[in-house]
């Protein structure tokens, strides 16, 4: 049976679709920039370390999104504030074309990376359109979406600077939000379900972290296992650059192709959890997440090791991730953007605090203690998994 807001628009597998493309499109303004920090500053005449400074801008001005504007989703109709974001986004990639000096484009990047969370504003949507025996694949193939967008952003952004500059990156970026807008236009309507002031809105995020156990579960294991993401990729581009391997920046763009076939095995996470399977398969996924670490350590000398490894990472990520959402979405259908926003925030810190312990191992012991520490965390998330489910099998046999 569908909810008060799916009535008069079932949901569809075009509409499924719709919301992956939007998100993905939108989700990959964040990553233009990674690997254009060269070309940026030559033609600015920038140093790469202020330059760089527009990489961690966008980041920011992600976070900031997903704290102060994706609880908005409960509060404001869904696609009205998707197209205001999508509109104020398209103008902040028009700066950055058109940047000149690198202080402009960084104080644009925080604008774009704020916007960048539409994906987040979509995903509930999606769970609130979809009906409870299809929650999980409905999220699966949204937030199949959002990680392609993440993957081939780097890919796309090196080619168009290959054609046309950097700067045409983003006007290309921009014309794509124009053709996002279109696409939001084409999403059915969906009223708010909650009537707080927007402070209330913002304190009640913290209120449902306490007063929800699974989310607070589900939140460990998101962390855990995304913080080996942020460990990984850090510091994979400073070993494919050097001595083992000796790529250029072009083929180590080209190298995050690999996780892809992660990102696409991991929709059937969806699937398997709309068959009741979601807290059994988030125990195999965030091992599988630890055990890619062996294979990733083997890919210091071995190419196909490495890739391997990076397509059973991406694979054991998504499909806890997707797992997670499909069980803290149906807690309270009225808040489920404040409760993405719970899970999101603390999940970007996660990522952002393994990335910033990757940098600092690699430069101490290199790729050997990097992947000992990116497998640490999911680790440690299956401990928790299993200390999780002897929980719940004693409290089910208790009268």
């Amino acid at each position: 049976m569908r909810t008060r807001a799916t009535a008069d628009a079932p949901l569809d597998s075009r509409l499924t679709a719709v919301m992956a493309l939007i998100s993905g499109l939108v989700v990959a303004n964040s990553y233009y920039a990674q690997p254009l920090v060269d070309a940026i500053a030559e033609s600015l005449h920038a140093s790469t370390t202020n330059v760089g400074l527009v990489v961690t801008a966008s980041q920011i001005g992600y976070a900031v999104g997903l704290a102060m504007l994706v609880p908005l989703g409960d509060l404001v109709e869904r696609r009205k504030l998707l197209a205001v974001m999508l509109t104020v986004t398209c103008a902040a990639l028009v700066v950055m074309a058109a940047a000149p000096s690198w202080q402009v484009l960084a104080s644009a990047a925080v604008i774009a990376g704020a916007g960048s969370v539409v994906g987040q504003v979509l995903v509930p949507l999606a769970a609130s359109l979809a009906t409870d025996d299809e929650r999980g694949r409905v999220i699966g193939n949204v937030m199949t979406g959002l990680l392609l967008g993440i993957l081939l952003s780097r890919v796309v952004a090196g080619l168009i600077a290959q054609v046309g500059g950097w700067r045409a990156v983003f006007v290309v970026a921009a014309s794509l939000m124009v053709l996002a807008y279109v696409l939001v236009r084409t999403l059915p309507p969906v009223p708010p379900d909650a009537s707080l002031t927007y402070r209330g809105l913002l304190a009640s995020v913290v209120a449902l972290v306490r007063e929800e156990r699974v989310l607070r579960w589900r939140i460990a294991y998101g962390t855990t296992t995304y913080a080996s993401f942020g460990v990984f990729w850090t510091s994979v581009g400073f070993l494919l650059a050097g001595p083992a391997y000796g790529w250029s920046d072009a083929r180590i763009g080209l190298f995050t192709l690999v996780g892809v076939a992660g990102a696409l095995a991991a929709r059937f996470a969806g699937r398997l959890a709309d068959r009741g399977y979601a807290q059994r398969q988030t125990g195999l996924f965030v091992l599988v997440t630890s055990l890619s670490f062996l294979l990733l350590a083997v890919g210091e000398q071995h190419v196909l090791a490495l890739a391997a490894g990076v397509a059973l990472l991406d694979l054991g990520i998504q499909g806890t991730h997707i797992s997670n959402q499909s069980l803290f979405y149906p807690l309270r259908p009225d808040a489920r953007s404040r409760l993405n926003t719970a899970y999101m925030t603390t999940y970007f810190l996660a990522g952002s605090i393994g990335s910033a312990l990757s940098v600092v191992v690699y430069t101490w012991a290199g790729w050997p203690a990097v992947c000992a520490l990116g497998a640490a965390f999911p680790a440690l998330g299956f401990v928790l998994w299993v200390v999780e489910s002897f929980s719940n099998r004693r409290s089910h046999l208790l009268p």
